[in-house]
């Protein structure tokens, strides 16, 4: 019989995580869901339970280098292990021009996309150092902004570059422990967040216009193939995306 698996999706309560988080349970995964409110974990976590895989919700600041070790205590405890971390968790400053934005803006992004995902990598690398049998999977949630900027986004934007580099560092270094990574880079699924692609957004020469989307069922599917191949396997990158969305000659 094969073992159990083990994830841990970050941002869980809502979105891309929660699609991923269920897709992934659905294909045999025991997760553990993190998010700053624990409502909706809880709420998800009962859900799982009626696909008959484990869940646990764990309410996580990710940028918190404490609440990310308490959180992984719970993991060691409850699970035994980590097989899978999917480093979703984002957020986003509000569209302003550079001189514009404030340090407060700049710093809360930077603290979640890029610290939170740092902190919660190294957290996972650790453990699936010490574990027996070693190894898993970080797959880190990047976007289309990891390659072009939207008007108006350094912050994430910035970040999002950050995370292309972390990727290939912890890639590279994981190598000796059977710890694989890799990135998906996601281009307007169509989660509450990015509702407001329906109804027309900023594009690169002035105007608004309105972008096509994606269900985010699509992207679920494609973090879960990132997560079922083997250990001797890793897509380093993926890009999945809204066919028409103006991504390809936006750069």
């Amino acid at each position: 019989m094969d073992r159990e698996k083990f994830a841990l999706v970050t941002g869980a309560g809502a979105g891309i995580g929660k699609a991923c988080a269920l897709a992934l349970a659905r294909a045999g995964w025991n997760v553990a869901l993190a998010g700053r409110r624990k409502d909706p974990l809880i709420v998800l976590a009962r859900e799982i339970g009626h696909i008959n895989r484990r869940a646990i919700a764990i309410s996580c600041d990710v940028s918190d280098p404490e609440a990310v070790a308490d959180m992984f205590h719970t993991i060691e405890d409850e699970f035994g292990r980590l097989d899978l971390l999917f480093n979703n968790a984002g957020q986003n400053a509000p569209a302003a021009p550079l001189d514009e934005l404030t340090w407060a803006q700049w710093k809360a992004v930077v603290d979640v996309n890029l610290n939170g995902a740092f902190l919660c990598a190294q957290a996972a690398f650790g453990l699936m150092k010490s574990q027996n049998p070693q190894g898993g999977r970080i797959i880190n949630n990047g976007s289309i902004s990891a390659h072009v900027p939207r008007p108006m986004s350094a912050p994430y934007t910035a970040t999002k570059h950050a995370i292309t580099g972390l990727t290939k560092s912890i890639a590279l270094d994981g190598r000796p422990h059977d710890i694989a990574c890799g990135q998906i880079d996601i281009g307007n699924a169509l989660t509450d967040m990015a509702r407001k692609m329906t109804q027309g957004v900023p594009q690169a020469d002035g105007r608004i216009a309105v972008e096509p989307t994606m269900d985010v069922e699509q992207v679920a599917a494609a973090v879960v193939h990132m997560a079922s191949l083997p250990l001797s396997t890793n897509i380093l990158s993926m890009t999945v995306m809204a066919t028409k969305m103006p991504f390809v000659g936006r750069g």
